[in-house]
């Protein structure tokens, strides 16, 4: 049974392999790698801000979500590629709105990088509506918000 859950210190290679995985087929459409290649996922899981989405002892998809002032922030979400297709997706991202509507937050925000055109359509099926695009620390972002009713 699939079950969303906080990583702990035990998941972080688990958690590392998740995301360069799930990220490795945007390698070849960015001029450097991916941020979230290069998190300090021993000091998130540390913070208490990731979680993961496991079917047994298998992690299956990466959540790095933060409580802001009056948003969750989506830093980065990311399903194995042996996963994909299955709505893994979807489900990380209800737990996103499901944990904002317990906070009583009305908004969730995250950005994605403009070549993960993949990521855009995702988001806007989703709800999502795009409020600006621009160059932020050499990457070309695109920023997204939903508000929730």
């Amino acid at each position: 049974m699939r079950r969303i859950r906080q990583a702990q210190a035990t998941d972080h290679q688990a958690v590392v392999a998740c995301v360069r995985a799930a990220y490795s087929k945007y390698l070849a459409r960015m001029d450097k790698e991916p941020v979230p290649l290069h998190a300090d996922y021993e000091a998130l899981i540390a913070q208490g801000v990731v979680s993961v989405l496991t079917e047994g002892e298998a992690v299956q998809g990466v959540l790095v979500m933060m409580l802001q002032q009056n948003c969750f922030w989506v830093e980065n979400i990311a399903v194995d590629p042996c996963f994909q297709g299955q709505g893994l997706g979807k489900m990380l991202m209800a737990f996103v709105e499901q944990q904002a509507r317990k906070e009583q937050v009305k908004e969730i925000r995250l950005y994605t990088n403009e070549v993960m055109t993949e990521n855009l359509l995702f988001y806007q099926k989703l709800g999502f509506e795009e409020e600006d695009r621009h160059m932020q620390d050499g990457y070309r972002r695109v920023f997204l918000h939903k508000v929730l009713a």
